[in-house]
């Protein structure tokens, strides 16, 4: 009664069940307090299985907004299979307007595979990577910059080891419309839902649609865009349901896969970016300046590419210590379809 995770689905159930994980975790407040972690099932017959998180940190919104948007619109009449939501993954994140959960500190991001008895993330996580992910042919986590950071919106994958897989994978991040899509290569052992999902044996698809911690009509057309796109490609869905057709075109394939491809902060001070998220670069362009704004009379240091490719994001908040990610830039692979 204590530890576990609890809830009531019904997975071989058709129509639309709101419902609530329950993850008991005894608070100053309230000796028998459950995180209450919402979850919509939504099932017609036999079909594509298709998971939606959003939340996995809880300071990106839109992926949180068009999920919750998708459960009040999604009819299981008109539809075909079965779609499980979870609009905010890691909800005392989400309830905090924070990355990381207030409640242990986790980031359920680099909590898989998590730990059944462990800390109300590390539960979170175990749940998704041996429960729920196995009973899904694809997850969809939607992510954003969060508070910290602007980046450019793209879709993403793990890179597979078996070629149909991989395969599959492209063609399903092609689908979802946007501008690009990168391959990371973080490998098989990943604490990120996209190394879950590999390692449960389906197909992972990320996201990021803005940053900043808030949203705009453009990013939350671009995040409901993606997720109509990909229910339809999927065929569990005839029509879209957040918003226009999504818009074919091609996608500019990037990579992530090396620590040179991002410029960090070695010292105190505060980052003046020099380029656009979204600009193309080559090594040695400008990437921004170190100010030290204790020390007037020192110039501000310059930063510089070590690798050419396209700008994915960098840093928001201007101050920084030792350690933050000031900026990336992703590896062109192709230039479109």
């Amino acid at each position: 009664m204590h530890t576990g995770l609890f809830h009531t689905i019904d997975f071989a159930a058709d129509g639309k069940v709101l419902d609530h994980l329950g993850i008991p975790f005894s608070v100053d407040r309230s000796p028998y307090f459950h995180v209450k972690v919402p979850v919509a099932r939504i099932r017609n017959g036999d079909g594509p299985s298709v998971l939606l998180l959003a939340g996995n940190h809880g300071d990106e919104y839109e992926g949180e907004f068009a999920l919750a948007r998708l459960i009040r619109r999604l009819d299981p009449a008109r539809m075909r299979g079965a779609v499980t939501i979870l609009p905010m993954a890691n909800a005392p994140a989400v309830r905090a307007s924070k990355r990381c959960s207030p409640l242990d500190g986790g980031n359920l991001n680099r909590a898989f595979p998590g730990d059944p008895d462990g800390t109300p993330t590390q539960r979170i996580a175990d749940f998704l990577e041996h429960e729920l992910f196995p009973r899904h042919d694809l997850v969809f986590d939607l992510h954003s910059g969060g508070t910290s950071m602007a980046h450019l919106p793209c879709a993403l994958i793990e890179r597979h080891a078996e070629p149909a897989r991989q395969e599959r994978a492209v063609a399903l991040m092609r689908a979802l419309g946007l501008p690009y899509g990168f391959i990371a290569d973080n490998g098989p052992a990943a604490p990120t839902s996209m190394g879950a999902a590999a390692r449960a044996g389906i197909i992972g698809l990320s996201g990021e649609f803005g940053g900043g911690g808030t949203v705009t009509p453009a990013t939350m057309r671009g995040a409901s865009a993606a997720i109509d796109a990909l229910l339809l490609a999927l065929g569990v869905i005839d029509a879209p349901l957040l918003g226009p057709a999504p818009a074919a075109g091609a996608m500019r394939l990037l990579s992530l896969a090396r620590h040179s491809q991002a410029i960090y902060a070695t010292a105190p001070g505060w980052f003046e970016p020099a380029v656009e998220v979204g600009a193309e670069v080559a090594v040695g362009d400008l990437a921004g300046w170190v100010h030290d704004l204790d020390r007037l009379e020192v110039a501000e240091a310059p930063l510089r590419f070590a690798e050419a490719g396209v700008v994915i994001s960098h840093r928001l908040h201007s101050r920084c210590e030792p350690g933050d990610c000031l900026i990336q830039v992703a590896e062109m692979l192709d230039a479109g379809r």
